[in-house]
């Protein structure tokens, strides 16, 4: 049996329900079935929303009316789970859960208070029961009576009635889909800010130690074994001086190269032409820059478009094989876009061990798309979007 994803997070079993037919099939027993436990059910509903309601708003008055709405919308949630699992077990219909409600872990009392009240599946689900109780006896009654006096017809009459079920429980029942689809997204994409930011933490910790400092502990003991053959030996101290004031230049300029992996200076003196332009005379293979802006991008914006045409840059050196190379730079209405081309062998793929996995998720985790187009032979056409934002508009928090 197949299964299909329908609007409002809903999934089908098979494309429709099977077609009602004069006999009473298991399918339609079902229905039947859901029909009849409508009553109960509704009345359950019904009588839980009107007490939670009316006990919560006679109460306001008081410090536990508004907690006590707040938990009736949390059990609500689970009266909304009961009729989920009823509507696929009798139906066929899967409604999708919602995300679960997440208190602020930050914050005071009232702020979680206020969270929990203005959950929008929890109100949707006290909808649901609060309406259900008319249609649970209509159909109660409806379909108990046809069981004896229009049996012929019931099968047809049960679908009737089912399909009403069906849209009411898609329509109050089911997760928001854009707001579900964007809560998802939001928290993968901080999962991705941390671990990336975790992982750049890393790597300057490890340069630092492994580089820099190293050589700045050579050159401490060196002049510290200078300073005691100053008097017994000047040559031999001055050559070691020598080998130190080395070592201060190799270290300097693996501080400038640090300097330049987290934000080059150019960068932010001259912009983006000027940083990618320099990036560009350190590949491997003739690059043409072009760069088309009437005006600079937000810092951050700029700054992830740098590394990205750097980490491309870097992977047409290594890895293409590539006579030439261009990069283009552009906006386009509200989206920064970046083209890298090379003629190279082709082949580039996101799971290729070349970086453009780790490049696909941090331009992800800021609304950003990236696109590979690297058929065997070549030629490999890498395509970035970024969301545009003005130095202005960073500048005063917007």
């Amino acid at each position: 049996m197949t299964e299909r994803m329908t609007t409002h997070g809903v999934r089908d079993r098979g494309e429709h329900p099977p077609p009602a037919r004069f006999a009473l099939d298991g399918h339609t027993w079902r229905e039947i079935a859901y029909l009849l436990t409508n009553l109960p059910m509704s009345l359950a509903g019904f009588i839980y929303v009107v007490t939670v309601l009316s006990t919560g708003a006679g109460l306001t008055v008081t410090v536990i009316g508004l907690p006590l709405v707040a938990a009736g919308l949390g059990g609500a949630r689970q009266l909304g789970r009961l009729e989920r699992a009823r509507a696929g077990a009798l139906l066929g219909v899967r409604v999708d859960e919602p995300t679960p409600l997440r208190l602020l872990r930050r914050g005071g009392l009232f702020q979680r208070l206020w969270t929990a009240l203005k959950d929008p599946v929890g109100w949707r689900t006290m909808l649901y029961g609060f309406i259900r109780l008319p249609w649970g006896i209509l159909t109660f009654t409806v379909t108990f009576v046809s069981l004896f006096l229009l049996w012929p017809v019931l099968p047809f009459l049960a679908r009737g009635l089912t399909n009403v079920d069906r849209a009411m429980a898609r329509g109050l029942l089911s997760p928001s889909d854009e707001l579900e689809r964007r809560i998802a997204e939001l928290e993968s994409d901080r999962g991705v800010v941390v671990d990336t930011a975790a992982a750049d933490l890393r790597r300057i910790e490890r340069d630092l130690h492994d580089g820099a400092q190293a050589r700045l502990v050579n050159l401490a003991m060196g002049l510290g074994l200078a300073k005691e053959k100053l008097l017994e030996d000047p040559d031999e101290a001055a050559a070691m001086v020598e080998e130190a004031h080395g070592e201060v230049k190799l270290a300097l300029q693996e501080l400038r190269d640090l300097a330049r992996g987290i934000h080059p200076a150019v960068l932010t003196d001259r912009g983006l032409d000027a940083a990618l332009s320099a990036v560009a005379t350190r590949c491997t293979v003739p690059v043409k820059v072009t760069v088309d802006l009437a005006r600079r991008p937000a810092a951050a914006i700029e700054g992830i478009a740098y590394f990205t045409v750097s980490e491309l840059l870097q992977n047409v050196s290594k890895h293409s094989g590539a006579k030439s190379a261009s990069v283009d730079v552009w906006q386009a209405e509200e989206r920064l876009l970046i083209q890298v081309q090379d003629d190279g062998r082709g082949g580039a793929r996101l799971d290729g061990g070349t970086g453009m996995a780790g490049l696909a998720e941090r331009l992800g985790a800021v609304d950003g798309l990236f696109v590979v187009d690297s058929p065997a032979g070549g030629p490999t056409t890498v395509t970035a979007e970024l969301p545009w934002r003005d130095r202005e508009d960073e500048a005063t928090g917007r």
